[in-house]
C-alpha cells in the first residue's frame, strides 16, 4: 500500500509541477530543448481553420503551466495526433474545449483553468505526429480549439474560505505523514470535487474535521486525528491542486490536505456522571437466543450440530428469583433441532407460548418449535419445548428467517436462505399456514446480504421492511410493495454497507405515545460494510409514512456491528455488545466493542446518546440483551469460534442510570391483565419519590434475541384519583399488534417491577394450533 501510495504521489506531482518554459529556436538555450521527436518542426505548420467538426474553430495558443496546468483531463498520449483527432476524443467525451502539446498530448475540458493566459502564436510551432502541416502546440504551449464562442477561462484557483456550508472554517494547508493519513475516511471523487461537497458529505455523517488532497479526494474525521496521526502545518503553497470539481478552488497537493474545521461539534454525547454499572455471574449455556416469559424466566436456546458441548440439551430456563443458588435456578429442557440461526417471537395466545422457526441445516432449517411458560418465582416449571417435524413445519426451509407478528394476530416468517451460507430463500410466508409462499424479488436481488430483515407494522396497518441498505413499505393483504423509501445511509466513505445479517445492525420503534398522532419512526444502529468489515459508527431513523421520509443520521462514539439493542421503560435504549471491525459469522469480527451506550429519542437529534460503562466481556457473533421484570437488562452469549474469543458462558446484567440513584421502586397491583384494544384497566400505585403527577406508565412488548421485531414500547394514557389510576389501552392493532407486554410505572426517572398483560387477544386463535401428536394448545 506504501508503495502504491508512492507511485500515485509521483504521477500526480509529475502531473501538476510546471514544466520548464522551453525557448524558441535560436534564443540560446539549446540544452533545454526537448528531444527532436517531440519538436516535429515544419518549415510550414498552422493552426487549422477549416473542415473542423460541427462548430469548432480555432481559439488561440495558450500558456501552459504558467500558474498550474491549465487543462483537468489529459488523454493517452499518441504518436499519431491530430487537431481532427483530439477534438473528436474530447467531442466524444461531452467536453467542449480541446487543446494539444508537443506534438502529440491531447487534453480536454469545458474551460481552461489556472489564469491561462494567450502566448505568441509563433510558440504554437510543433507539427502533429499525424500530419505535419497541422500545428499541435509547443512547448509548454497549447493549440486550443473550442466548440463554443471564445474560449472559457478560469482564474487562478484561492482556498475557498468565504461561502462555506454550516459552521465550516478554513484552517490552511496539513502535511501528511508519508504514505500514512491523517484522516480515517476516504472518499474519492475523480473529476468531481469541490469543497462544498467534500464538506457536506463529512458533515452529513458526524466528521467535524474535513480535508481534501491531490484535486479529487475527500478526507473526514475527528480534529483530534490531525495530531495523533502526525498531522503538520504545512506551507499554504504546498497546497496548490485545483478541485477536479471547481477548478477555481484549492483541493490540497500529494500529500497536503486542504484543511477545514467545523466550529463547534455536530454531534454531542452525553457522560453523565451516573452510568450505571455492569454486574457479572456465570451461565451453564452459550446462548444463541435469550427470551424472558410471561413466567418472569428467562428461556436459553443453544446451537446443536456445531456446538462443542455434547453434553448440553439445547434448551435451559433460568428462574431469576433464584440467581444467588444457582443449582436450583437452572432448569435443563430439550430441543430435537437445531436452533443455530433461527428466529423467535412471543404469541398472544393465552399462555404466552414461545415460537421459535428455522435452524442450521436439513431438516432443521424448516423446524418450528413451541415452548408455553409455566411455574412461578422459586417455583420450577414442569414444560418443554415442543416439536413436530415434519407434520408441523415451514413451507420452506430457512436459515436467519425473520419472524414477526402481524396486526391480524398471524405470524409473518420471512427470508432467509436454504441453509447456511447457502442458496437465497428470497420469500414470505405466514402461520398458521396460510396459502402458499410469497416470492420477493427484492429479497432476491440483495442476497446474501438481507438476513434477519427488520418489520414493523406501522399505525396504517402496512409493514415498513428493511434489508440490507434498503427499506420498502408492503401492504399486508398480498405483501406488495406500496412504496420504496430512500435507501439506508451506511458509511461516510461507502454507501454499499448495510445494516442486516451478515453486515449486522439492530432495529428498533421509536416509543409511541397516546394519542398516538405523531408519525412512528425506526431507528437502526450499526452495521457494516462489505470486504474489509469496516463497521458502522451510526444510527439512522426514519418515519416512513411521512409525506416525504428521510433518514436522519447521528455519530456514534465508536463503530459498532453485531450491536444488541434493548428497550428500556423509560423510552430510551441501551446499546451495548458487538464488535469495531468485521462481519457477522464465525471468526469473521476480533475487536469487541466493550462500551455501553443509551439513546434518548425524547431529545434533540445528535444530543441523543449518552456513554455509559464498559463491560470486561467480549460480545461478538450470537450474543443477547433483554428486559428484564425488575428493569435491568441481562445480557448474554457469544459464540464468535474465534481465536482467542471462547464460547461465552458468562451472563451480566447491566443496571441502568435509573436503578443506581439510591431511589426505591415503586410498586402496583392490578388484577384485569387481559386488555381489549381502547378498554380500560385499574391499578393501585406505591410511589416513594414522587406522585402520580409526575408519575408514567409505559408497556413494552415481550421482546427476545438482541434484535426483536415485535418489540414496541408505548406510553398510554392513564388518569389517576389519589393512588388510584386507569390506564386506556391502545386503540387498535395497528399501533399495538395482538401480543404480551411488560407493565411498568415510574416514579420519576425510576420504574417498577413489571407485570405481563396481554393487549388485543389472539385474533388469529393461535392458542388452538398446532394439532397434532407432540403439541399441548393453551387454547385461544
Amino acid at each position: 500500500m506504501a508503495l502504491f501510495r508512492w507511485l500515485v504521489v509521483t504521477l500526480v506531482t509529475i502531473l501538476f509541477t510546471p514544466r520548464p518554459i522551453f525557448c524558441a529556436p535560436n534564443q540560446g538555450h539549446d540544452s533545454l530543448k526537448p528531444p527532436s521527436d517531440r519538436h516535429r518542426r515544419a518549415a510550414a505548420v498552422s493552426p487549422v481553420t477549416a473542415g473542423l467538426p460541427g462548430s469548432w474553430h480555432y481559439g488561440g495558443c495558450f500558456v501552459d503551466n504558467a500558474h498550474g496546468r491549465i487543462f483537468s483531463f489529459a488523454a493517452p498520449a499518441d504518436p499519431n495526433l491530430t487537431v481532427e483527432g483530439c477534438i473528436n476524443v474530447c467531442s466524444g467525451m461531452g467536453m467542449t474545449v480541446a487543446g494539444m502539446e508537443f506534438s502529440q498530448e491531447c487534453y480536454c475540458g469545458n474551460t481552461l483553468i489556472n489564469g491561462a493566459t494567450q502566448g505568441d502564436e509563433a510558440s504554437c510551432n510543433m507539427a502533429c505526429g499525424g500530419n505535419p502541416t497541422e500545428a499541435c502546440g509547443g512547448p509548454n504551449r497549447l493549440s486550443v480549439y473550442t466548440s463554443g464562442g471564445n474560449v472559457p477561462i478560469l482564474p487562478i484557483p484561492v482556498v475557498k474560505d468565504t461561502g462555506l456550508p454550516g459552521q465550516w472554517r478554513s484552517v490552511g494547508c496539513l502535511q501528511e505523514p508519508g504514505a500514512q493519513r491523517v484522516f480515517p475516511y476516504q472518499i474519492i471523487m475523480q473529476n468531481n470535487l469541490t469543497v462544498d461537497a467534500c464538506l457536506n458529505q463529512c458533515a452529513a455523517f458526524g466528521y467535524p474535521a474535513a480535508g481534501m488532497e491531490f484535486g479529487d479526494e475527500c478526507y473526514c474525521g475527528d480534529v483530534a486525528n490531525e495530531a495523533a496521526n502526525g498531522g503538520a502545518p504545512a506551507p499554504a503553497a504546498d497546497c496548490s491542486f485545483p478541485c477536479s470539481g471547481d477548478p477555481i478552488h484549492l483541493c490540497g497537493g500529494a500529500q497536503r490536505l486542504q484543511l477545514y474545521h467545523w466550529d463547534g461539534n455536530i454531534d454531542v454525547w452525553n457522560t453523565p456522571a451516573n452510568t450505571g454499572r455492569y454486574e457479572v455471574s456465570f451461565a451453564v449455556v452459550v446462548p444463541l437466543i435469550a427470551t424472558v416469559g410471561i413466567n418472569n424466566k428467562v428461556t436459553f436456546l443453544e446451537k446443536g450440530g456445531t456446538s462443542e458441548f455434547p453434553n448440553s440439551t439445547g434448551a435451559y430456563e433460568l428462574d431469576l428469583s433464584l440467581a444467588n443458588d444457582f443449582s436450583r435456578a437452572w432448569r435443563e429442557m430439550h430441543v430435537k433441532s437445531d436452533v443455530f440461526c433461527s428466529g423467535s417471537i412471543i404469541l398472544p395466545d393465552k399462555a404466552g407460548r414461545q415460537i421459535n422457526v428455522g435452524g442450521w441445516s436439513l431438516d432443521s432449517t424448516f423446524g418450528i418449535r413451541l415452548y408455553t411458560p409455566s411455574g412461578s418465582d422459586g417455583v420450577q416449571g414442569t414444560t418443554d419445548w415442543e416439536e413436530g417435524f415434519p407434520a408441523v413445519a415451514l413451507q420452506r426451509g430457512r436459515w436467519y428467517p425473520t419472524a414477526a407478528m402481524l396486526a391480524n394476530g398471524s405470524i409473518l416468517v420471512i427470508g432467509g436462505e436454504t441453509g447456511s451460507n447457502a442458496s437465497p430463500q428470497p420469500n414470505l410466508e405466514l402461520l398458521p399456514r396460510q396459502g402458499g409462499v410469497i416470492e420477493l424479488d427484492w429479497l432476491q436481488r440483495t442476497d446474501p446480504n438481507n438476513l434477519y430483515p427488520f418489520v414493523f407494522v406501522l399505525p396504517s396497518g402496512n409493514l415498513f421492511v428493511g434489508y440490507y441498505n434498503e427499506a420498502r413499505i408492503l401492504e399486508p393483504g398480498g405483501f406488495q410493495t406500496i412504496r420504496e423509501l430512500p435507501n439506508i445511509p451506511a458509511s461516510v466513505n461507502n454507501f454499499l454497507g448495510g445494516r442486516t445479517y451478515p453486515l449486522e445492525g439492530a432495529a428498533v420503534l421509536f416509543p409511541q405515545h397516546a394519542p398516538y398522532n405523531e408519525p412512528l419512526r425506526i431507528l437502526i444502529c450499526g452495521g457494516s460494510n462489505p470486504g474489509a468489515g469496516q463497521a458502522i459508527d451510526n444510527c439512522v431513523s426514519i418515519a416512513p409514512e411521512d409525506p416525504n421520509p428521510t433518514w436522519t443520521l447521528e455519530r456514534m462514539p465508536s463503530r459498532r456491528v453485531m450491536p444488541c439493542i434493548a428497550p428500556l421503560p423509560d423510552g430510551t435504549f441501551l446499546i451495548v455488545n458487538g464488535a469495531h471491525q468485521g462481519v457477522a459469522g464465525f471468526g469473521l469480527a476480533t475487536d469487541p466493542n466493550f462500551s455501553a451506550l443509551l439513546y434518548d429519542p425524547a431529545k434533540p437529534v445528535h444530543q441523543r446518546i449518552s456513554i455509559l460503562g464498559n463491560t470486561i466481556v467480549p460480545r461478538l457473533y450470537h450474543s443477547e440483551a433483554v428486559l428484564l421484570p425488575d428493569g435491568r437488562v441481562l445480557i448474554s452469549g457469544s459464540d464468535p469460534q474465534t481465536p482467542g474469543f471462547p464460547e461465552e458462558f458468562r451472563i451480566e446484567v447491566y443496571i441502568p442510570p435509573y436503578l443506581t440513584q439510591g431511589f426505591r421502586q415503586p410498586e402496583f397491583t392490578i388484577t384485569n391483565k387481559d386488555w381489549a384494544y381502547g378498554s380500560q384497566a385499574t391499578i393501585t400505585v406505591t410511589l416513594f419519590q414522587g406522585n402520580t403527577g409526575t408519575m408514567r406508565v409505559s408497556l413494552v412488548a415481550g421482546n427476545t434475541h438482541g434484535n426483536a421485531m415485535g418489540s414496541r414500547t408505548i406510553f398510554p394514557a392513564f388518569s389517576c384519583a389519589g393512588n388510584t389510576c386507569t390506564i386506556t389501552a391502545p386503540p387498535n392493532a395497528n399501533i399495538s399488534p395482538p401480543g404480551w407486554h411488560q407493565l411498568f410505572v415510574l416514579d420519576g426517572p425510576t420504574p417498577s417491577h413489571s407485570q405481563w398483560v396481554r393487549i388485543g387477544g389472539d385474533p388469529a386463535r393461535l392458542g388452538d394450533w398446532p394439532q397434532g401428536p407432540g403439541f399441548h394448545p393453551p387454547g385461544v
